[in-house]
């Protein structure tokens, strides 16, 4: 439960003037709403991870998508979990890893970087908020070594450069600005394969959206044992894709991903076929 002002002494509302970084304030005042550093690894809900998350930048932005579901030891379990979250309207984050400790890091992030824009009286750049969810990252060491690692993908418009820019994270918080695409989650080496060789420059967001449910197919059909393969057009369950350009983060409508997870899968099947032929 929040602490009422009341129980927050007259300096330690003083330092959140001060201080640029709401975690560290939050340690300082209540570092019991911080997310946890350790955790019991006995509770069977935190072996969930969201598989694969990926973005792939395009001639007129950046796209981000995600598979829906969570794997728990290998197997498909939950398949309505959203990986994709907007921050603000220029930028978003999909995250890899336990659902319930991704959302609290993703949470933290939004409060630090409205906490430093307060502070500063101005805009965070895409590399100061690139830099802020460094520290974050870092903060979830304990856990990665417990292999609770929560691994997110930042993604958006950056005004001062004009251009999509996509950055990576490695467990120690050290990051990567990915300058075609970048992919995270245990899905990640298979749908990599696809990236590489798939992707090109000067595509148009249409292209990238069908490559990244190709990769995302991709992915799942490789990296679980469950009998589902890529989007699920009977069940009407596709993966969730957002865009960020000039005009801000926007969510793809899923009639739209559906009709294009529909081409994708029909293409699959074709050259499916065709491969049978040959042999």
């Amino acid at each position: 439960m929040p602490l009422p002002l009341s129980a927050v002494d007259e300096d330690c509302l003083m330092s959140s003037t001060t201080i640029d970084s709401f975690a560290v304030f939050l340690r300082r005042v209540a570092p019991e709403l911080l997310p946890p550093t350790t955790v019991g690894t006995s509770v069977p809900e935190l072996l969930r991870h969201g598989r694969t998350v990926l973005a792939i930048r395009y001639s007129g932005g950046v796209v981000i998508a995600a598979d829906l579901g969570s794997a728990m030891a290998r197997h498909l379990r939950q398949s309505d979990i959203d990986r994709i979250l907007g921050t603000d309207h220029r930028c978003a984050i999909g995250v890899a890893g336990a659902a319930g400790l991704a959302g609290e890091m993703i949470r933290l992030f939004q409060a630090e970087v409205d906490h430093l824009e307060k502070i500063q009286g101005q805009r965070i750049s895409m590399d100061g908020r690139a830099t802020r969810l460094s520290s974050l990252v870092r903060s979830n060491g304990t856990m990665m070594a417990q292999g609770l690692a929560v691994t997110p993908l930042l993604a958006g418009w950056d005004d001062l450069a004009h251009r999509g820019r996509i950055f990576s994270y490695d467990g120690t918080g050290g990051r990567t600005e990915e300058h075609s695409h970048a992919c995270v989650g245990s899905g990640a080496l298979f749908a990599s394969g696809v990236l590489n060789k798939g992707y090109r420059a000067g595509m148009d967001r249409d292209e990238s959206v069908a490559l990244a449910i190709r990769a995302l197919d991709t992915a799942i059909s490789d990296d679980t044992a469950s009998s589902r393969s890529g989007p699920d057009l009977s069940r009407g369950l596709y993966p969730t894709v957002a865009c960020a350009d000039s005009h801000g983060v926007t969510r793809i409508p899923t009639e739209e991903v559906a009709v294009l997870a529909k081409r994708v899968v029909d293409q699959i099947t074709a050259e499916s076929d065709r491969e049978e032929g040959r042999s």
